[in-house]
C-alpha cells in the first residue's frame, strides 16, 4: 500500500490507535495531521514521525468535543497538505473508564452523574458527527474522500452500565456511517465504520471472550483501516465491518 501525496487527519493520535494509524500512514509515505488534547505527548509523537523523514506529520491541539477546534484542525490539514483524502475518527473511549467513576458510589446506570455520559456521547458520537461536517465541505470539492469511524462490540452487544459508550457507537456504526455513504456517493467519498471486537490496547481486553480465544492486537485493527484507506479497498462503502474475532458470531452469552 501506497499514501505518497495523500493526506489524514487521525484523532486521538498521541496514543493508542490514533497513534498507531499516524505512524503507518506516514512510514507508508502519507502525510498525517495528528490531533489530541494532550499536547505534550503529541508534540514528541509528531516528532518522532517527522524524524523518519518519511511522510510529513503535524499535530494540532483539538479536543473533538468543540466544533471550532474542528474546523480549525480541517483549516490546518488543508494549509499544510492542500487536501484531505482521509478521517480517521480515534479519539474516543467508555466515559465511566476515562472519567474515572468510582463504581462502590455509583453502582447502577441511574446513579452516574449525567454529566459523565455528556461527555461519552459528544466524544464517542459529536466529535466523529463534527469532523464528518467540517471535512466533507472539503472533500465535496475535492470529488473524493474517506470517512472511517471506529466503532465497537459493544455498539452490537450493549452495555448495562457504560451505556453512552454502546449507544454511541451503534450510531456510527448505522447511522453516521450509512448517512454519510449516502450524501457523498455524487462526489466519491466513500464512508467505512471499522468495529474492534478486544483490543490488547489495555490489559483487561484479555478477559473478553472470542471464537478465537484471544484479543486484537492494535496493529491488526489498523491493517483493516489501511486496507480499506488504499486503493485496494475503494469498492468498500457505507458498510460496518467488524473485526472481533468471531464474539459477535457467538452471540451474547460468550
Amino acid at each position: 500500500m501506497n499514501f505518497n501525496g495523500k493526506a489524514a487527519i487521525s484523532t486521538g493520535a498521541a496514543s493508542g490507535m490514533g497513534l498507531l494509524f499516524a505512524q503507518n500512514f506516514a512510514d507508508l509515505g502519507g502525510n498525517i495531521v495528528m490531533c489530541d488534547v494532550n499536547e505534550e505527548v503529541l508534540t514528541e509523537k509528531v516528532f518522532d514521525i517527522n524524524q523518519k523523514g518519511r511522510g510529513k506529520a503535524v499535530g494540532v491541539v483539538c479536543d473533538v468535543r468543540d466544533y471550532a477546534q474542528v474546523c480549525a484542525a480541517r483549516d490546518k490539514t488543508v494549509e499544510a497538505f492542500g487536501r484531505i483524502d482521509i478521517m480517521a475518527n480515534f479519539a474516543g473511549g467508555t466515559a465511566v473508564r476515562m472519567q474515572k467513576v468510582n463504581r462502590m458510589l455509583c453502582p447502577e446506570f441511574p446513579d452516574v452523574p449525567i454529566g459523565v455520559y455528556d461527555w461519552g456521547i459528544d466524544v464517542n458520537l459529536k466529535g466523529p458527527f463534527y469532523f464528518a461536517h467540517a471535512v466533507l465541505r472539503q472533500m465535496r470539492l475535492q470529488n473524493s474522500g474517506l470517512i472511517i469511524n471506529i466503532g465497537s462490540i459493544s455498539g452490537a452487544e450493549g452495555d448495562g452500565y457504560g451505556i453512552e459508550y454502546s449507544t454511541s457507537k451503534a450510531g456510527l456504526m448505522y447511522g453516521l456511517t450509512k448517512s454519510i455513504a449516502q450524501f457523498g456517493s455524487k462526489y466519491g467519498i466513500r464512508c467505512v465504520c471499522i468495529s474492534p471486537g478486544p483490543v490488547l490496547t489495555r490489559a483487561d481486553m484479555a478477559k473478553m471472550k472470542t471464537l478465537l480465544g484471544r484479543a486484537a492486537e492494535p496493529q491488526e485493527i489498523i491493517d483493516l483501516c489501511l486496507f480499506v484507506a488504499s486503493e485496494k479497498g475503494r469498492f468498500i462503502n457505507g458498510e460496518n465491518i467488524m473485526i472481533d474475532g468471531g464474539r459477535n458470531a457467538a452471540g451474547r452469552n460468550c
